[in-house]
């Protein structure tokens, strides 16, 4: 059987996504995104390659979902509503309309979760493995987004969620790590939470509003802490024992004391890491309860170019081998 041409597979499987005003069902080589007055556009970019980003035989609606996650992660971190995104497809030779329609449904799933349609993109063959690569767009009523530079002495620390779920859902995926002593149940969420994270854009608003800085964790907790303290030029100490971890998580260092440092460095968590002034911390935490996002509070922002300090229970200050997850 004939394999479908280029201008089919995008009718068939792509131009149905394509619901903002300005892609035009996907018949031209540009679209058009219309901002309103008083909003800004808020713009990030997000690569994912097979066997780097995820594993070749990952099921595609979970693979469509997660490349749209991660950057509406980084959108939620920087206080934006999305708007759109556009979408790079490079495909292998073995790819099938089969694999597509279920990739497709995926982002149609997603695209109606969180209100983000396709605007554009292209379409390619390639030599090497699957890539897909987004860029998404946002909108803030404001031009005051918090970045990573703007942490002060005295701001408080926070994270959403629960740290070091993707990075063992990896090793369960994998089979890799002495994880199968693990309940069924803990190894099938660590799964999924690799396989699908969670962006918290419920809580973009009370991240505009009140974080003086602000990143998504895709990287690790310990690396991305300090990349948003250098970029502030601060230091901090971290309550390790504040570190908000999941039951699954818990019960794989328990098995293993290993695991705890490639749970807070491994990376795949999409949780955000914000500063938040201290005069702030309960009106903050009060929109994150009513948003239904879980926050915790890990540390305090201090003055000083050195490291974050890592602190035990018992006041004893801890190291890691490594930062975060590098590709290079």
């Amino acid at each position: 059987m004939a394999r479908l041409t280029e201008d089919q597979l995008i009718s068939r499987f792509f131009a149905p996504l394509a619901t903002a005003s300005g892609a035009r069902g996907l018949t031209d080589d540009a679209a058009t995104l219309s901002v309103p007055q008083g909003q800004h556009l808020v713009v990030t970019t997000d690569a994912l390659v097979a066997g780097v980003h995820f594993l070749p035989d990952d099921p595609p609606d979970l693979i469509a979902r997660k490349s749209l996650r991660v950057n509406l992660s980084d959108l939620a971190a920087k206080g934006a509503r999305p708007l759109a995104y556009t979408l790079c497809l490079a495909l292998p030779e073995n790819w099938s309309e089969d694999w597509l329609a279920r990739f497709a449904e995926g982002l149609r799933q997603d695209g109606e979760e969180f209100d983000f349609a396709l605007l554009g993109g292209d379409t390619v063959k390639t030599p090497g493995p699957l890539t897909v690569a987004v860029n998404a767009f946002g909108m803030t009523p404001t031009e005051r987004i918090p970045r990573r530079d703007g942490a002060r002495p005295g701001d408080s620390l926070y994270v959403t969620g629960t740290i070091g779920d993707g990075a063992l859902g990896l090793l369960t995926r994998t089979g890799r790590g002495d994880l199968d002593a693990l309940p069924e149940e803990d190894r099938s969420y660590l799964t999924r939470r690799y396989l699908l994270p969670q962006p918290r854009s419920a809580l973009a608003g009370a991240v505009l509003a009140h974080a003086s800085a602000s990143m998504d964790i895709s990287d690790g907790f310990v690396g991305d802490l300090a990349k948003l303290l250098r970029a502030s030029q601060v230091s901090a100490d971290v309550e390790l024992e504040a570190v908000p971890l999941s039951r699954a998580v818990r019960n794989a260092c328990a098995h293993d004391p290993a695991c705890l440092e490639r749970a807070l460095t491994g990376g795949d968590d999409y949780e955000i890491l914000c500063a938040v002034p201290l005069g702030e911390r309960s009106v903050f935490e009060g929109m994150a309860r009513a948003f239904g996002v879980p926050v915790a509070w890990v540390g305090t922002v201090t003055s000083g170019d050195h490291p974050a300090r890592f602190l035990t229970a018992d006041g004893r200050e801890r190291t890691f081998s490594h930062g975060s997850f590098s590709h290079f």
